[in-house]
Formats: structure tokens, sequence, C-alpha cells
């Protein structure tokens, strides 16, 4: 019976994939087999397809997918032992040690001879025996510390402090929960809980964190037994620690709930996975309920407002599923809006915070950048203005004044929608009239609203004609601090409405300086509440478009020092502006290229073109650079980047990244950014931003990394940290700066250590690495030559160029014959490795260039004695590997070269390329193919 076309196709793409999985190419093995899964209709080929892939699965450390790969392959025929050892393989990792023995022992049946099999019979069981014996001593290690723990007698403080400790680390390691959990552990935690102390408190809450942590069924089964009514009890307590604690653990249960590789329990027939979507509804809809609720603390709402900031939106735009941002839009918007609309000072309003007010303000935002059509955004901005316009047009003036808040919430978050809102009819007529009124709380929110409101050009054009008189009254005017400060803003943010462009002011020359100044009088008045000043560094954060402003800053040491103290702060809602200060000192700012051609028609036009201020040029910021990391901007940055508050937006991570990439751009300055703790503060920076914030960071961090010491820069574990925010660099999306400093990077790292190789190998550069050996631009095909020099000392390196239809070996063998001599040096000096440590290798380079002797001879006879030293290196490897080799080379001009490179031992320099030419010319006499000449003792 002959094969269908479908099947033929199959059977090509095996073997293509077979192919690719023996040169390492894992991924594009595993597409090969998944094509062909979807093609073939033959059962037997379909079991052996999903064979291979599952050792794909394996190789890309895939382990759940292997294991049900192979299970499919076992469940077409039960006696195939590549299948059944692959299963077991996978169940190891997975730590399902009595399922992974029992595939093993059914290989050894089958294949008694096996030593392979035998050998991973003998560990295995090692490993379970441990397993039991470890499980035995922790079921009474558990026992005896819940008693301790439990005891109402026990009055030894230490010893149950210490025995909550060792509870906690047993959790932590997935045997230890599981025993915990199986001896009804969770019901003891559950009594520490309604202790009420503290220290017991914070022990069972972690505890619990252990026991959830990555393990979906487990924390199905403790979200069940303890119930999401007194976690959210728990969180809103007023003690800091203990509210904390409770958000880390529902945060972990999230993440378990979410994980995308469902864990899997099979049972005698089939796997049963589980459903965790009304958990996790259930959990969101008691943290928007806790939103609203009076008796809940402060600290307690805020962290409500961070797990819904984490948890609700997608984490990817590639996710198309955003139907639980959409659920808590219906459900929870009106209550997010009652918590951004709150005014403390009038009677039956929710007692907020300042921070409660900004995660508003974030959580709203981060909802409507997660809204995917039209229809959906219009939903959103109907709600809005439904819930506004409601309060609004109530009788009573407290109505307005919160309608007035809720605007503002919204301009400072999902501006779009603030910006609506702010159109409805008397909103800002409201708000101009109120900054009149006779109330001080009227007068501040008002303000406040002018200032979100002057977001817009055209708008602020309206605000500077209608309402600067009126803030300028009110500052002059009025007594109260808060809202003199508030009113000083709004100037602020008036006068800056040109942005950098030197040509466009909204007031009179020298007015920004004035404003300017006072806003750092009011900075560096520490009698005033630091919840007061802060809008001092929002006036700044307006003022320092202008480069005057700007030089005037960094001049003012006590100013710079009280903006860092605040920076450090508990009052994260300064955060945003602080790093705005900083972005537009360093001029980190994106910058419009402006093209030649079009500024020639603008001029003609007599259209508007913008002009750089002259302080704005780099000499200037170079200066303002030093000037501010004197003052200790670095020790501000890393301790804003620790900072766990909803504050800490996308956004600001991206300023502050700006920021630190400005700070390294001169080389001699990254020593003490680095000093300072830049280094461990850019990580984070790189792994969670914005795009562009997350590669300002790993851009930083490759400067860091190509001029000092990574060792020092990164110590400890930290370094392998840094591998994955590099090879982003290398994305083809990136500028060809990014991918040579990206480059240059990985190949210190890569000369480092193995484990550093292995880990940049891990992160799948290898590939654009490669890519990059061929690029047009010398310096970007120089650096990657460069790292694949280095990352060829890895053992799995070498072998891809052992691999049949590559050109590695080959462009390797050109680039040391090109007329760049840094690119000869990298080339030749991978090719000195590699013939060293794989001679096989050795026999192949004749037949991968026919001008491959010609190219080695050119290295012997260059000037350049690094590059003769390699070229010698190389022959000699090629001679010890192989006679046949050496009596091509010893045929040529080679021996006449080798002969006079051997006399040079007089010249030091040149000491090492001589006794590599004499070890050449004593292994052909060793050959039989030259005869030695003892005259002039070159043996």
């Amino acid at each position: 019976m002959e094969a269908t076309d479908p099947e033929i196709n199959a059977i090509d793409l095996r073997e293509e994939g077979n192919k690719l999985f023996k040169v390492g190419e894992y991924e594009a093995a595993l597409s090969r087999y998944t094509k062909a899964i979807r093609i073939c209709s033959n059962r037997t080929e379909v079991a052996v397809l999903h064979r291979n892939r599952a050792a794909c699965y394996l190789k890309l450390e895939n382990y759940s997918d292997a294991e049900a790969d192979a299970t499919k392959a076992i469940g077409v025929d039960g006696g195939d032992v590549k299948a059944l050892f692959r299963r077991s393989q996978a169940l190891e990792k997975l730590e399902r040690l009595d399922e992974a023995i029992v595939d093993l022992r059914r290989c050894v049946v089958l294949e008694p001879k096996n030593k392979t099999f035998q050998e991973a019979l003998r560990s295995l069981g090692v490993r379970v025996q441990q397993q039991v014996q470890r499980m035995s001593s922790t079921d009474s290690r558990v026992e005896q510390m819940f008693q301790i723990l439990l005891d109402q007698e026990e009055k030894d403080m230490e010893k149950k402090q210490k025995a909550a400790q060792n509870l906690i680390v047993l959790a932590r390691d997935d045997t230890g929960a599981e025993r915990i959990f199986q001896s009804d552990g969770v019901k003891l935690l559950l009594r520490m809980l309604d202790t009420g102390k503290t220290d017991m408190m914070l022990a069972a809450l972690r505890t619990l964190v252990g026991l959830s942590s990555a393990h979906q069924s487990r924390t199905m089964a403790i979200l069940s037994m303890v119930g999401m009514d007194r976690l959210s009890t728990v969180m809103g307590v007023k003690d800091e620690q203990v509210s904390l604690a409770a958000c880390n653990l529902l945060q972990v249960m999230f993440d378990a709930l979410k994980e995308n590789n469902q864990k899997e329990f099979r049972g005698m027939e089939e796997a049963i996975v589980l459903d965790p979507s009304k958990e996790l509804k259930s959990m969101i809809f008691h943290l928007l309920e806790m939103l609203v609720q009076k008796n809940i603390s402060g600290q307690g709402r805020d962290n409500a407002f961070n797990l819904l900031i984490k948890v609700v939106p997608r984490k990817s735009l590639r996710d198309s599923n955003n139907s639980l941002t959409l659920w808590v839009i219906d459900n929870g918007l009106k209550k997010i809006l009652e918590v951004g609309g709150s005014v403390m000072e009038i009677p039956g309003c929710l007692p907020v915070t300042e921070n409660s007010r900004m995660s508003a303000s974030v959580l709203l935002n981060k909802l409507f950048d997660d809204l995917k059509c039209d229809a959906e955004r219009d939903n959103f901005h109907k709600l809005c203005e439904d819930y506004v316009r409601n309060l609004f047009e109530g009788q009573d003036l407290d109505g307005k004044l919160r309608a007035i808040q809720t605007v503002s919430c919204l301009l400072q978050g999902a501006s779009d929608a603030g910006n609506r809102t702010l159109e409805l009819s008397g909103i800002m007529e409201s708000i101009l009239a109120l900054c009149s009124s006779d109330r001080e709380v009227d007068q501040m929110i008002a303000v406040e609203a002018l200032i979100h409101a002057a977001g817009k050009a055209k708008r602020a054009s309206f605000i500077t004609a209608n309402g600067v008189t009126l803030l300028k009254d009110i500052y002059k005017r009025n007594e109260n601090d808060s809202i003199r400060i508030r009113a000083l803003v709004g100037l602020c943010k008036l006068g800056s409405a040109g942005g950098t462009d030197f040509s466009m002011k909204q007031f009179a020359e020298g007015s920004t300086l004035k404003l300017a100044k006072q806003c750092r009088k009011w900075l560096c008045n520490e009698e005033i509440k630091a919840s007061t000043r802060r809008w001092a560094v929002e006036g700044l954060a307006y003022l320092t478009f202008d480069a005057d402003v700007k030089e005037e800053f960094v001049e003012d040491k006590a100013a710079m020092k009280a903006m860092f103290e605040l920076a450090k702060s508990e009052d994260k809602t300064v955060l945003f502006a602080v790093a705005s200060t900083l972005v537009n000192c360093t001029n980190s700012y994106d910058k419009e290229e402006l093209d030649p051609q079009m500024l020639e028609l603008a001029k003609y036009a007599k259209q508007h073109i913008p002009e750089e201020h002259p302080k704005d040029k780099k000499d200037f910021v170079v200066t303002r650079i030093r000037k501010l990391l004197a003052a200790g901007v670095v020790s501000a940055l890393t301790c804003m980047v620790r900072n766990e508050s909803p504050a800490l937006t996308d956004s600001c991570r991206e300023l502050i990244s700006r920021v630190f990439l400005a700070l390294v751009t001169e080389p001699d300055d990254r020593g003490n950014v680095v000093a300072q703790g830049g280094g461990k503060a850019l990580i984070p920076l790189a792994l969670e931003s914005t795009t562009v914030g997350k590669t300002k960071a790993a851009q930083a961090l490759a400067k860091i990394t190509i001029t000092s010491n990574p060792e020092i820069a990164f110590p400890g574990e930290r370094i392998y940290e840094v591998v994955r925010p590099l090879v982003s660099l290398l994305h083809l999306d990136r500028t060809g700066l990014q991918n040579f400093e990206g480059l240059m990077a990985l190949t210190n790292l890569a000369g480092i250590s193995e484990r550093l190789r292995q880990k940049i190998i891990k992160e799948k550069a290898l590939p654009m690495i490669e890519g990059y050996m061929f690029e047009e631009h010398d310096m970007i095909r120089l650096a990657a030559t460069e790292c694949m020099c280095n990352m060829a000392m890895s053992k799995e390196v070498q072998e891809l160029f052992l691999a049949e239809g590559t050109d590695r070996l080959k462009l390797m063998v050109l680039y040391s014959g090109e007329d760049d001599e840094k690119l000869r040096r990298a080339a030749s000096g991978a090719l000195a490795m590699l013939t060293s440590l794989m001679p096989e290798l050795c026999k192949r380079i004749p037949q991968v260039s026919v001008h491959w002797l010609e190219i080695l001879q050119t290295l012997l006879l260059s000037e350049n004695v690094e590059l003769q030293h390699r070229g010698a290196v190389v022959v000699l490897n090629m001679m010890s590997a192989d006679q046949e080799v050496a009596g091509k080379l010893m045929e040529s001009e080679m021996l006449e070269i080798l002969s006079v490179l051997a006399k040079e031992e007089e010249d030091k320099k040149k000491q090492p390329v001589s006794r590599a030419a004499k070890e050449c010319l004593a292994k052909a006499v060793e050959y039989g193919l030259i005869q030695p000449n003892r005259n002039e003792n070159l043996l």
C-alpha cells in the first residue's frame, strides 16, 4: 500500500526535525514535528512524532509537555521503550518520582541489558529512598512544631519563634509543604491566625505562602478551607506587617491559579485538569468589595489596589483574552471611582490616603489600556461620565466636589476618559468658581483639578487666559500652605506649556526662574509636611523643561538633597515627579531629529521651528549629570526602584531607566553608579517596565558590563540575572548601537564561566549571535564574532561547529583572512580554541574553503605577533590531529614559513610563536615528512 501525499510530507518533516535535533536546533525541530503531527493520519507514525517531540521538550526543559507527548506515544505502543524512558525523565524533573520509577522498571524489563536504564533506575531508587526517609522525619517535625506554637502554656518565646521559622522554611520545600498540608496543617494554621497575635499571624501567613507557591490544587484547597472573607479581613487590619504578609499570600495564590502550564494529576484512566476561573473571580470580587469598606485600613486598601493592578490586566497584549478586565469594569469600576473621588473632609466619605487615590488612578489607567476596541472604550467612557454626572447634578456642593475629585483621579490615570468627563456641562466652570470659594477644601480640590486639566496645549492656553490671575491671587493671599503650593504648581505647569522649545514660552522672560526659585524654597522648608512639599517637586517637574531652571536646580545642593530625601520617604506619590525632574535635568527624554530639508521648507513656509536652548547642549548636560551624581542621585533612584507601591508604574520605571542610561553614558561615571548600587537597581527595571523602559535599562546594564568587571558590578547570583536583559538587546527591532553593546557585554560575560555561557545558551542567544556575524556593519560583525569566540569554550557550542550542513567553520576560516585586523584576531582565536578542543575539526578545515592554506600562511606572515601566534597554534593543532593534513601543510610554503619563525626565539615577544613553529616542525619530523636539520638545532 502506497503512502499518501500528507504521509510523505510528514516523513520528510520528521527527517528534517531529526537533523535539526542532532545539531541542537531544538525549537526548529519541535516546529517540524508539530507540523508533521497535524498532517499525518498514520497512527504509528504519529506516535513516533510524539516521542520525538517529547525529546525536544526535554531539551527545552518543558517537562509537562514532554510527559504529555510521551504518554501519547505509549498509548499507541505500550512497549515503546524510548517513550517510556523519556516519560520517566520528565516525571523525575516534575518530582513525581513514584510514577517515574514505574516507567523505568518497565524499561529495564523490556531491555534488561541496557546499562543506561539500569543506572537511571539505581539513581532514582536512591532518590526515592531518601524522599521516604525525609518524609517520615518531616511528619514528626511538623507535629512537634505545631505543638510548640499552639501550646498556650509554652512561655519560651525564643523556642516559639524558632518553631515558627522552621515551619516557614519547611513549607518552602515542596516535600515539606505536602507533608504540612497532608497533616491537617491548614486547620492548625487557621488556629494560629485566629490568635490575633502578630508573630503567630505572620508565621501562619508565611507558611501558607510556601504551601500555595506554584501549586494550583493546594491553593484551591487552601482557599476553600480559609475563605476569602477571612483573608480579606486579615489584609484589612491596621498592622502593616500582617497586612503586607496577607497581600503577599494572595499574590502567590493568584500566581498559582493563573499559571498557564496547569498541573495535571493523572489518575487510573485520564488526567484531571483544574479550572480555577471561579476562584479567581471570587478573589477579585472580594478585593473590589474591600475598596469601599469603611472598616478597612488605609494599608489594606492600598494592598487591595496593588493586587488588582498586578493580576487583572493582561501581562502581554499578545494575549487576546481581556475578559477579566471587562468583568472588573462591569462589576467594580464604580467602586474604584468612589475611592478616587473620596474627600476626607466630607462626612460619610471613605477614609482614604493620598496613596489610595494614586493607586485608583493607576488601576484606571491599566484597565483602560487593556481594552481592545472602540466599543469597549466607549463603554468605559459612558460608565465614567454617568458616575461623574450623577454626582455633579446632585443638589449639594459636596456632590460637585466629589465629582471634580473623580475627574482629577481620571485625568491622572485614564486621561482620555478624564478629558471626556471634563467636557461635561458645568464641570470646568465649577472648577474655576470653586477656586474662589471660602472653604479651603473647595479651593484645594479645585486647584488640583486645574493643574491636572492643563495637560493639553489647547486647554493650557484657555486656563492661562482665564485662570492665571486667579492662581496668582490664591498664591499671594491665601494663608494655607497646602493651597498656596498647589496654586504655585498650577502656575508652573502653565508656564512650561512650551516644553523644551526655547521659543515657545507662555510667561514673560524670567517668570519661570522666579517660580522655580519659589518651588526650591518650599522644597527645602522642613517645617512644612512632606505631603505638602512634594507639590514643589511637581512644580519643578514642569519647570525643568527650561534649561535655565535645570542649571539653577543642580547648583542648589540643598534642593537636590531635599528632593532625594522625599524620593526615599513613605509618600510614594512623589515618585513620578522626581523621576520627571531628573529626566529633564539629564535630557534623557526622546528628542526628534529634524530633517534638514523639512527644516528649510518650514522656514520658507514661515512655520514655527522648535529651538534648542544653548544650555541643553552636550557639555552642559554632562556637567549637570556629574553634579547630580555628586549629590547622591543614584542612592535616591535605587530607593525608588525598591518601592512596591502602585505609584511605581511602568511609565515611572521607564523614566528612572532613562535617567540611569544618561548617568552611565560617560565611561568615567559608571564606576560611581555601580558603587552606589545602580547595577542592582537596573536589573528589575530591565525586566519589568514599558518596552522602551526595559530597553533603556538593558542598554545601561550593557554599558556597565562592557567597561566594568561584571563579577564586581553584579556580585554573586546577580550576574546571571543580567543575561536576559542583555540578550533582549539582540532583537532585530533594537538599534544598531543597542545590538553592538549587547554583543560586547555578552562577550565579557561569556569569557567568565561555563555556567554563564550555559545561561546565554538557555536564553536562546546563539542563533542571534550567529545572525549578527553576517551583519554588514563592521563593528557589529566584529562584536558577534568575538562573542562567538568566547562562547566556543562551551562544549555545546563546539559540537555545533561539527554539525553537518552548516557554514559555521567555513565562516571562521574565511574571517581569519579578512582585511579587518580585529575581525581576523577574533576569528583566528576561535579557530585556535576549537581546533585545540576538537581535533575532528582539523580534518575539515581543508574541506570548507579552497583558500584555507593561503589564509593560514597570511596569519603566520602577519606583522601582528598575536595573529602569528594564533595561526601557529591552528597549524600545530592540525598537524597533531591528522598526518594527511600535516602532509598537505608541509608540501606548501608553510614549511619555509615555519622554519623562519622557529629561528626568531631571541625576540621575547615572538617566543610563543617560535615555540609553536618548532613543535610543528617536530611533528613533521615525527611523521617522517621532513628530515631534522641538526646544524640549525630546530628540534
